[in-house]
């Protein structure tokens, strides 16, 4: 379980990741021997999975997002397995969640415009034989993207 001190850490390791444990441990009222076990046991026990730089996907080249809704033929392990498979190798997919619902699955993909869409469909995407249908909508702008997780 997570107490007070835990989410506070994790919340201002949100807003910056390269924040020094002295300067956590001051923000949080802590001396910085007692912060760092804090941060430690967080990061052994799997709660902070990992550190990572935010790149803007539009400076980067690539940026067109496309939320795609895959319907699979048939919901049995071996088409489960083989899509799953086939998505890790794909690194266009931002993002890929099982969903519940009409569709099987909605994927986050990351091209630099339609032609580029257009080939990751014809070259990954519908050579599947598990895959059913799929469904494309181009995102016109972000509204709000949460980095991190919200308080509770």
């Amino acid at each position: 379980m997570l107490d007070t001190t835990d989410r506070r850490i994790l919340a201002l390791l949100q807003e910056d990741g390269r924040i020094t444990n002295q300067e956590l441990s001051q923000k949080i009222g802590l001396s910085p021997t007692p912060c760092l076990r804090r941060l430690k046991r967080l990061e052994e026990t799997g709660v902070i999975q990992g550190y990572s730089a935010i790149v803007d996907p539009k400076a980067y080249g690539l940026p067109f997002s496309v939320f795609v809704s895959v319907r699979l033929t048939q919901q049995t392990q071996e088409h489960i397995a083989e899509f799953e498979k086939a998505v890790e190798g794909w690194s266009e997919v931002a993002e890929c969640y099982l969903m519940t619902g009409t569709q099987d699955y909605l994927l986050r993909v990351l091209t630099d415009g339609i032609d580029g869409y257009e080939r990751f469909l014809k070259q990954k995407v519908t050579r599947l034989k598990c895959i059913q249908s799929v469904e494309s909508n181009f995102a016109m702008a972000t509204i709000k993207k949460r980095i991190g997780l919200p308080p509770i």
